[in-house]
């Protein structure tokens, strides 16, 4: 592996199905767990799909099957940790598979340093974003700090939105899943759900809270930067190619990825 240990390959997977992408990340933590890659982030988007986490309850999917299939929104269940939660265009999933033996041995502690990495990039278009107490993710109040306005452009009330979910899991500490950050997405989609099964809350996104359109190759490198800084590694891009050649080098099927 032609890479120090604090290396972490950068890989924008463009516009990749679900499953797909699920398949991937257990090939590379297999991969990862037997030092074949080093840490690598996975950046993508979906289609429309709705996910139900390990923790998730059924009764937090607000549509039917036949819904679903009528606006073309797949359905997977998911070891990740966390809620029901929706994916689409406009929106930047991240999949950082990382050794937090060789990091930080602190699930807690990683989850926090995810919400951190977004809070800074947001921070950066001139939007205050931040954490609640007792629940996972990134939050804005109202505009976040951009507007004073009592209500958004839509008339909804201010109070904390939702602008970042996080829903990881962990085999002998090599992370997967990750996190999905909300550039320009369509939240009409999240009316499908009970986002990560808060009923009280809505999604909200940085185009919304901007008021202009915010294209995801502004935003995924900001966020790309700070994930380097919180978890100190040299983030450096790899085509996909050299991805998939690295992973048939050390021949790990995706059966043998997570325990």
């Amino acid at each position: 592996m032609n890479a120090n240990e604090k290396t972490c390959w950068v890989v924008d997977l463009g516009l990749m199905a679900y499953q797909p992408a699920f398949d991937l990340q257990r090939q590379l933590v297999a991969a990862r767990k037997c030092g074949a890659v080093p840490d690598v982030l996975l950046l993508c988007e979906h289609p429309h799909v709705i996910t139900l986490g390990r923790n998730g309850r059924q009764e937090h999917l607000l549509a039917s099957s036949h819904l679903l299939r009528q606006m073309g929104v797949e359905f997977h269940t998911s070891d990740r940790g966390g809620d029901v939660t929706y994916h689409g265009p406009g929106q930047i999933v991240g999949y950082p598979i990382l050794n937090l033996a060789a990091i930080r041995r602190d699930v807690a502690w990683y989850v926090r340093q995810l919400e951190e990495a977004m809070i800074r990039a947001t921070a950066e278009f001139g939007v205050v974003a931040g954490r609640k107490a007792g629940m996972t993710g990134v939050w804005v109040d109202s505009f976040g700090g951009v507007s004073g306005k009592a209500n958004d452009a839509a008339g909804h009330a201010a109070g904390a939105e939702k602008l970042a979910a996080i829903g990881v899991h962990l085999s002998r500490w090599v992370t997967s899943h990750g996190f999905a950050y909300n550039a320009s997405t369509d939240l009409r989609y999240f009316d499908l759900i009970v986002p990560c099964g808060i009923a009280d809350k809505r999604a909200t996104s940085l185009e919304r809270l901007l008021g202009r359109a915010v294209g995801r190759e502004e935003v995924a490198p900001r966020i790309v930067a700070h994930l380097g800084n919180v978890f100190e590694r040299d983030m450096q891009a790899v085509s996909r190619e050299s991805l998939e050649n690295a992973l048939q080098e050390c021949e790990v099927p995706a059966a043998h990825a997570v325990a």
